[in-house]
């Protein structure tokens, strides 16, 4: 009896196999020995890339505007930080032109921070934050402010008697020089205490400017001051308005400036009052926006009666006109917690002449 032929195919194996098709095998075989390892190879390239995008996502970027500012301008400044996988932020600080910053926070991801300009700084300035995460990671953003060339005081010719330009005796010099340590000192303790204003700031009167912060003031047809604020139009009597809230830091009789009140905003923010006649607030005082602070003046170094009002970040004297341009939604957080210090404390300063006294006249 014949046997039926076996159709079944039969396993190749590499000793039945062509030379061709035995190479061909066995290379499938190796690779599928390693697909494993290749899908893992794979993989860990993926999570190293998301891991790289996580990383650069988290590099935080500060911005500032105006990018040019001018002289005793105030900028503002925007930090992005966005968090990612788990590290969050737990703390933002930073610096400009040797004062600290504020960073407020306003989304996630997002805070931000005034700084002041000098008066006398030309070519740049650099703002520098630090972020601190929760992983205890630090992160440091930058931003240059391109300065100008401070440009010559446009002169303002004012006739006035000649003991406005001749010079002052050291005693007078001395005082003049402890009044301005002592607004130094508010401006700088302003930074002790958070932001208190819970809207925008306005003028402290409603009357036409007649001196715009940064003029020359040419007595007697010399160039002997730069005006470091700006002046309002007013007869003796007329009400002068809080221009926020804060609380009064400093009421006194200065040789410049005459009857003055100092207001501490707080977040480094001081603004000034000059040449009142009366003053109807004490230190320790908490003001609200647009209340009667004093009535304007002509007390002090002056020519006729006036509004001179200033502005301070931290001892850097700013154009206080800047103070409008940002609204209370910059700082948000302010208007809704309504954060003011329960106990003020006054600045305590040493009632004489620093070391280095500053020139005298350029207080105004």
């Amino acid at each position: 009896m014949s046997r039926m032929p076996d159709t079944r195919k039969s396993t190749p194996t590499p000793g039945n196999l062509s030379p061709v098709a035995r190479y061909h095998t066995l290379a499938s075989v190796k690779l599928n020995r390693n697909t494993r390892n290749v899908k893992s190879f794979v993989k860990s390239i993926a999570i190293g890339s998301l891991f790289s995008g996580a990383l650069h996502a988290q590099t935080a970027r500060l911005t500032g505007a105006p990018v040019r500012p001018e002289p005793g301008a105030i900028v503002r400044l925007t930090l992005n930080a966005p968090v990612s996988l788990g590290d969050s932020v737990v703390s933002v600080s930073g610096r400009l032109a040797g004062e600290p910053l504020h960073f407020m926070h306003l989304t996630a991801g997002t805070w931000h921070s005034i700084g002041g300009i000098p008066v006398d700084s030309e070519g740049t300035l650099v703002a520098i934050a630090e972020i601190r995460r929760a992983s205890g990671r630090t992160e440091t953003a930058r931003v240059r402010f391109n300065l100008p060339k401070v440009p010559p005081p446009v002169a303002q010719p004012l006739a006035v008697d000649s003991s406005f330009t001749k010079p002052l005796d050291a005693a007078t010099t001395a005082r003049i020089n402890r009044e301005n340590e002592r607004a130094r000192e508010v401006g700088r303790d302003a930074h002790n205490h958070p932001p208190m204003w819970t809207a925008s700031f306005l003028k402290p009167r409603s009357s036409v400017v007649t001196s715009e912060f940064g003029s020359g003031r040419l007595f007697n047809g010399a160039l002997t001051t730069r005006h470091l604020g700006v002046d309002f139009r007013g007869a003796v009597g007329e009400p002068i308005r809080a221009a926020n809230r804060g609380v009064v830091a400093l009421v006194d009789n200065f040789f410049l400036a005459g009857n003055v009140v100092y207001i501490d905003h707080g977040g480094g923010v001081v603004t000034a009052y000059f040449h009142m006649s009366k003053t109807l607030v004490s230190a320790g005082d908490t003001v609200k926006r647009g209340q009667v602070i004093g009535l304007v003046g002509s007390t002090g170094r002056v020519t006729g009666p006036h509004l001179h009002w200033a502005a301070r970040y931290g001892a850097i004297t700013v154009n206080p006109l800047d103070l409008l341009a940002f609204g209370g939604g910059w700082y948000p957080g302010v208007a809704q917690s309504g954060t003011i210090a329960p106990k003020y404390r006054a600045p305590s300063v040493a009632r004489r002449a620093p070391a280095s006294p500053p020139r005298a006249r350029r207080y105004q």
